[in-house]
């Protein structure tokens, strides 16, 4: 990967906006990665059930890897139940949960649906290439929410702002409650109040069905990155390895090394929007 230390937040999408296709190339072309993922090309069309995934644990951890749930890997227990939850049944296990990766996992897996119990077919192609896909871009955010968690918070609403339905699957979702509550100007504090009371409040600030205008998805993104960098202020580093590539690249900025003595910021994220 790419080092983004030392960058502004804006500088960082930029930079791995411009290399994002090299960066995956490298991905797909690692060793550990190229073993998971042909142990997962190979032995998940012999898989039927729920338990025969959970215990094939290369192919089992590929698959939690590429819904972003590596953190849920040993609870495989939890797993196999949640995939052979009713999807209907509102008592089931897997309505009960809030972490929409969840049911993502079990909608693409399909082992249980509204008709019963399935063996679902895990040879076909655009499976296989769709799950695999998943995976990499997936290791992607990670890799650059690590290194810089404002821009891992932009790279999930981009992956998610379209299909955003309702302000709950943003409440089900810790990295996008945190970017629109940064960019809407509402402290973090409210994650405490009820659910209901949560969703009036982003209702108030904001209307969910402007998500489908890509101009209104680029201008959340520019506030949530001009304030989280206000907040959390980046570490600038001028000659930073990143830095030097990013002048160098197509993107075509110009940049001048300055020092800025910047005092403490007495004002709240939510005043610079009254």
């Amino acid at each position: 990967m790419i080092s983004i230390s030392g960058l502004s937040s804006g500088a960082a999408l930029r930079l791995i906006d411009s290399t994002r296709d090299q960066q995956l190339v490298s991905m797909r072309n690692d060793a550990a990665n190229k073993r998971g993922e042909e142990a997962f090309r190979e032995r998940i069309g012999s898989i039927t059930t729920p338990q025969e995934l959970v215990a094939d644990f290369e192919v089992y951890s590929f698959v939690m890897k590429a819904f972003d749930l590596e953190d849920q890997i040993f609870g495989k227990g939890m797993l196999r139940k949640v995939l052979e939850s009713d999807p209907v049944a509102p008592e089931s296990l897997l309505n009960r949960l809030t972490d929409e990766r969840f049911r993502e996992l079990h909608l693409a897996l399909g082992f249980t649906t509204e008709n019963g119990p399935q063996v679902p077919d895990f040879t076909d192609a655009a499976f296989l290439d769709d799950i695999t896909g998943r995976f990499y871009n997936q290791q992607f955010i990670n890799a650059n929410d690590a290194q810089n968690s404002t821009v891992g918070a932009v790279l999930e609403f981009r992956e998610e702002g379209e299909s955003i339905g309702s302000w709950f699957d943003v409440l089900a979702n810790e990295k996008l409650t945190n970017f629109f509550q940064v960019a809407l100007g509402l402290p973090e504090q409210i994650s405490g109040l009820d659910l209901d009371k949560q969703k009036e409040l982003f209702e108030d600030k904001f209307d969910l069905a402007d998500l489908a205008d890509p101009a209104e998805r680029e201008r959340l993104i520019s506030r949530y990155v001009a304030i989280s960098d206000v907040i959390n202020p980046q570490s600038f580093a001028s000659n930073s390895a990143a830095v030097n590539i990013l002048q160098n690249s197509q993107i075509g900025a110009q940049f001048v090394s300055i020092t800025l003595d910047i005092a403490t910021v007495n004002y709240s994220a939510s005043q610079l929007y009254r």
